[in-house]
């Protein structure tokens, strides 16, 4: 079968390979995918994984073989698959535990834009750990795929959203989402955040910091500046109730909040961030647009 495998050559992050059809383990199903999820960690720290191996962890398709065990979603049952690993090919075998069911109404594309973004690396496993109702909360990077669905989560919890973005060509749509504030510069606003959500890492974490309230906490889910983060002389001593940062990379199973994200999507309290749309087979242009920051929300390719 067809699968986009791991290239650390020039012309990487992936490239198209044929690769042995997988094997499910008795507590597997065998999925066949419709639409991959792209996601810039993954492509941009592609050396964190070997070179050959079928990449990619966001993908949506349908049940072609239940797991032996009777344990998951029958055969037919459509279903997203999240953070599940070798998740870029024709077919893949997956723990029910990472599986989310796709209610009717519920197109499968929209469905693959979930994973990274909506469960693991952001928003909804922090927000649903705190009561934001009437907080404050920032948004770093917002008009990204993680930043979108931040936005929309924190705004459906009662949150007052500001969303933090690179430059105003990538502020649309963002307070349609959710958002009660767009900037493109956090000096622009005197306000102190219970909480931020950062996806961008680098100076504007110690900016972020600054602009933190009593009690307040940095949440790092992401670092896509690439640049070092340095506090200036005394920037983390303080009075009053403590603040904090907090790394988030909690690789726990995904099945039941995508099942809770997709019930979102399907009540329309919840929309994907698709901001590109395409084949897999051009999956080298969506890449790049990726990379050069053209794309608002994530990039979604159908598998041919």
């Amino acid at each position: 079968m067809r699968a986009l495998v791991v290239d650390h050559s020039d012309a990487g992050p992936v490239r198209f390979a044929d690769v042995d059809e997988p094997v499910p383990s008795t507590g597997e199903a065998l999925v066949e995918i419709r639409h991959i999820g792209l996601n810039f960690g993954e492509l941009n720290y592609v050396r964190q994984w070997p070179a050959g191996a079928v990449h990619g962890h966001d993908a949506a398709g349908v049940v072609v073989r239940a797991a032996s065990d009777g344990s998951g979603p029958p055969v037919g049952t459509r279903v997203a698959v999240g953070m599940a690993p070798h998740a870029w090919a024709e077919r893949v075998a997956v723990s029910p535990a990472s599986l989310g069911t796709v209610p009717e109404g519920v197109d499968l594309a929209d469905a693959a834009a979930l994973g990274i973004a909506g469960v693991t690396a952001t928003a909804f496993r922090v927000l649903r750990k705190r009561s934001l109702l009437a907080r404050k909360v920032l948004v770093t990077g917002a008009s990204g795929g993680v930043g979108h669905f931040a936005v929309q989560l924190a705004a459906l919890a009662g949150a007052r959203v500001t969303a933090l973005v690179g430059s105003p060509e990538r502020a649309a749509g963002l307070r349609e989402l959710g958002a009660d504030r767009v900037l493109t510069d956090l000096a622009e606003t005197g306000d102190r955040f219970d909480l931020v959500l950062d996806t961008v890492g680098g100076p504007l974490v110690a900016q972020a910091w600054s602009s933190l309230a009593e009690g307040g906490t940095i949440h790092l889910v992401g670092y896509s500046s690439g640049q070092e983060t340095t506090f200036p002389s005394g920037a983390l001593f303080g009075f009053g109730e403590p603040r904090s940062i907090a790394t988030y990379g909690d690789m726990t199973p995904t099945g039941e909040e995508l099942t809770d994200l997709l019930g979102f999507m399907a009540a329309g309290r919840l929309s994907a961030p698709v901001g590109l749309r395409g084949d897999w087979q051009d999956v080298g242009n969506a890449v790049q647009a990726l990379f050069a920051r053209k794309v608002r929300g994530k990039v979604v390719l159908d598998v041919a």
